[in-house]
């Protein structure tokens, strides 16, 4: 079956005894078991549940992996990739990373030992000169959040699997939909399903998933010692959102490529961030890796007032954090999901108080490209 199909159909029918088309919400958290010490399929809702168990096949036939997990959010499900690894340990991680987990590197894992290098990795020769003989595996988001650079993925994988290197890649800006890095080498994906697979802003989720099944059952093991894992409605929430990512992913895309030709048309602009303008210097790379460029935005005025003023003065775009739903959402990153990234190092990176960053969701395209114009042209 082709991707769109498979979007729709994977999982269905969802319970051969029935007939029911969609899987049951399974809410036990405890099964019967046939003797003592003797459990069916499940035994505790922490271990398996069917439910859970029905998105975790599906995400793992989607990304073309053995074995899909689903956890509480995705940063449980990146701090239980992590845990994988030992006190002492390094890793290469992008520089332009969500600030969630810059934070949970440089100020939760750091406590445990681990060591972490934050590496424009954009530029694949910078690799080299941070590796070190306890570097342990290469944390990569591509496209990189909020400033949007496209990772050479293969070339990340060359270099890990060269070392005896994990790649690890967060794969939420472009879905399975538009990106399959398992595909191009990756060892580990993972998503923050709150986002694009969930789709309604409406559940907190995450998802991993390993090519490799002993990965795969040592990730199971962390994820049932800690106990981070999904809840079965928080999993039918999901499943049900990826049964419509398809149409989604394509609408967010029309509407991202608009408003960023909109924005680079403008003079107030001092720099739109979208790997679908031809002008993105990660715009052929991103043709090569995937099949698409997403639906995130980020533009740069040289005001920082001006932008909260813009963020004040839309009418169709909600000031929030978070990406990914139907609605259209605006955000600061240095005031907002970067806060915890201290004010020089965002400095460094080019994550200025004038950035803005677009969730673009699914309305139509011209009335976000009017209600920006707008705004603009108010706080001019």
């Amino acid at each position: 079956m082709r991707l769109k199909t498979r979007l729709v159909r994977s999982g269905l029918p969802g319970d051969p005894p029935t007939g029911a088309v969609n899987p049951p919400i399974y809410l036990s958290t405890t099964f019967e078991q046939e003797s003592p010490g003797k459990p069916g399929a499940y035994e505790y809702i922490r271990t398996g549940n069917p439910t859970r168990e029905a998105l975790e096949k599906v995400m793992a036939e989607l990304e073309g992996g053995a074995r899909g997990l689903a956890f509480a959010s995705g940063m449980a499900a990146l701090q239980t990739i992590l845990l994988l690894f030992s006190e002492g340990d390094h890793f290469i991680v992008g520089d332009d990373v969500y600030g969630g987990t810059y934070r949970l590197f440089a100020r939760v894992f750091s406590r445990l030992g681990m060591k972490a290098s934050f590496v424009d990795l954009s530029q694949p020769e910078e690799l080299e000169r941070h590796l070190t003989s306890r570097t342990r595996a290469i944390v990569v988001e591509t496209p990189t959040n909020p400033l949007l650079k496209v990772i050479n993925l293969q070339a990340m994988a060359s270099f890990s699997h060269a070392h005896g290197l994990k790649l690890i890649v967060d794969n939420t800006f472009m879905t399975p939909y538009f990106q399959r890095p398992l595909e191009l080498g990756a060892d580990i994906v993972f998503h923050s399903a709150t986002k694009y697979l969930a789709g309604h802003s409406d559940v907190l989720a995450g998802i991993a998933v390993v090519k490799d099944p002993e990965l795969g059952e040592e990730l199971h093991f962390l994820q049932n010692a800690t106990g981070a894992v999904l809840s079965p409605f928080d999993s039918y929430l999901v499943l049900r959102g990826i049964r419509t990512l398809a149409l989604r992913m394509e609408a967010h895309q029309r509407g991202a490529l608009q408003v960023a030709q909109f924005l680079s048309e403008r003079h107030d602009v001092a720099k739109v961030y979208y790997p679908g303008l031809p002008s993105h210097p990660g715009h052929h790379l991103a043709r090569v890796q995937g099949e698409g460029f997403g639906g995130m935005v980020s533009f740069l005025l040289s005001d920082p007032e001006r932008a909260a003023e813009v963020t004040r003065k839309v009418k169709l775009f909600t000031l929030a954090e978070s990406l990914g739903g139907v609605e259209s959402l605006i955000s600061i990153p240095a005031r907002m999901t970067h806060a915890s990234i201290p004010p020089e190092r965002r400095k460094e990176l080019g994550i200025h108080d004038g950035l803005i960053r677009l969730s673009v969701g699914i309305e139509d395209p011209q009335d976000l490209v009017e209600d920006l114009r707008q705004a603009l042209d108010e706080t001019l």
